[in-house]
């Protein structure tokens, strides 16, 4: 098949939506299918043999200048108009802008492709592809109702929940595109729950695909690179409330105080914001470290470095970072919450799972594991063993795949289009 993958914005590193392009798109070319990525910035890496299609945007949080006012110059279309606008009222424009410009563009070319697939931008325009005959399946890795819950839930004043609601009015649209689509991808059963009760999709529509975890992931050559004492490791791919970063530095604080303990966060702070002015407040920065922007080798060696690895997040749709300590034979403490129990299993097997937002909990978790070395080789070993079961990128190829060839079925199917009758286009496409 000749797949159009759509992501309007993929960071390379820590961020889900740049691993899932890049992992699925290398094997879905491994199983013979042609992948074309549109992507907005940032934009991703991606391996030989995908083709990568820029959909440039005005890129109005990139930074060290987030939330910039970008020059006249800079402006080329009513989309632009669109996009800056939305931004100064305090709402999020991409996944609107981005479906406007990629629909244009393969508007150009409904005969390159034989189904487009997108990755959570549920815009708008994409539905007017479906209409003119490309078969559309979409990806929820889960609804962002669940973000919008948990920072309205932090914000302490009215104007800035009032600035919360703005920002998420996208949701809006997400919510009637997902109802719209006939095909929906999701991560876990978990997520799949809450998309048809937050977004009121018809459950029949839905097909549950777990994530895969990459290669690079491997326990560490103890011989050669031994576990660092104490050390616990995490990884947000965002510095917001919902990845309990929170949580954690107030947990690893209280561990602080009596144990030689060292915290390593994958992740990136905002300058000035929630966690950096925690971490002054509990005056643990000494025994606090991040690391950002490195490579799966180099992520791998980090995870596999750190006796225990821990994801205090309030809701995950399916937790990548999980899987990942999983492969790299890491103990975890976790939260019991979204689809995490889902990803590790029975309790006990390869993670300890706390309640979500309870400090007391998770010290007491963190305790009890560092202080059993047979237990969390026992842990570590299970995790491993779960991770290559469970969760590879080549079975996530081959199920979205398959969904792939039930859309176009589905399509070929359902008559002519709005603009052109199905078969006649059909004729002129090399078949999948």
């Amino acid at each position: 098949m000749r797949i159009a993958l759509l992501s309007y914005r993929s960071k390379p590193h820590c961020g889900g939506q740049g691993v899932y392009v890049r992992h699925l798109s290398r094997e879905l070319v491994a199983l013979g299918h042609e992948v074309e990525v549109f992507s907005g910035q940032p934009y991703p890496e991606l391996d030989p043999g995908v083709r990568l299609t820029p959909v440039p945007s005005l890129d109005l949080y990139r930074e060290p200048d987030p939330f910039r006012t970008p020059r006249p110059s800079e402006i080329r279309d009513a989309v632009d108009v669109l996009e800056v606008a939305t931004m100064w009222t305090a709402g999020f424009p991409e996944p609107r802008t981005f479906s406007l410009r990629v629909a244009r563009m393969l508007r150009e070319r409904l005969d390159d492709f034989d189904v487009v697939h997108d990755n959570q931008t549920l815009g708008d325009a994409l539905l007017g592809l479906e209409r003119a005959g490309l078969p559309l399946v979409a990806t929820i890795h889960h609804p962002i109702t669940f973000d919008r819950r948990v920072d309205l839930a932090a914000a302490g004043t009215w104007k800035k929940r009032l600035g919360l609601r703005r920002w998420y009015g996208f949701l809006r649209m997400q919510a009637r595109v997902a109802r719209r689509l006939a095909t929906v991808l999701t991560v876990s059963e978990s997520s799949a729950r809450d998309i048809v009760a937050d977004f009121g999709v018809d459950p029949e529509r839905i097909r549950v695909v777990p994530l895969g975890v990459d290669s690079a992931f491997r326990p560490p050559d103890e011989a050669v690179a031994p576990r660092v004492p104490g050390r616990i490791v995490a990884m947000a791919s965002a510095d917001t409330p919902m990845k309990g970063t929170g949580v954690l530095l107030e947990a690893f604080a209280k561990l602080r105080t009596e144990r030689d303990v060292e915290l390593l966060l994958v992740s990136r702070p905002k300058p000035g914001g929630p966690t950096e002015q925690l971490i002054e407040r509990l005056a643990i920065g000494d025994a606090v470290r991040f690391v950002h922007g490195i490579s799966d080798a180099e992520l791998a060696a980090v995870v596999g470095s750190a006796e225990i690895a821990c994801v205090p997040s309030l809701y995950e749709g399916f937790s990548l970072p999980t899987v990942e300590a999983m492969a790299c034979a890491t103990p975890l403490v976790v939260s019991r919450a979204g689809a995490i129990p889902e990803v590790v299993g029975p309790e006990g097997l390869c993670a300890e799972l706390v309640t979500p937002g309870d400090v007391g909990e998770l010290v007491l978790a963190l305790e009890a594991l560092l202080d059993d070395p047979d237990r969390r080789a026992r842990m570590g070993a299970a995790g491993r063993q779960r991770a290559l079961d469970e969760f590879g990128w080549r079975a996530v190829a081959e199920r979205t795949a398959a969904a792939y060839r039930e859309a176009v079925e589905a399509a070929a199917g359902a008559g002519p289009t709005r603009e052109e009758p199905r078969l006649a286009r059909v004729t002129r496409r090399r078949r999948c």
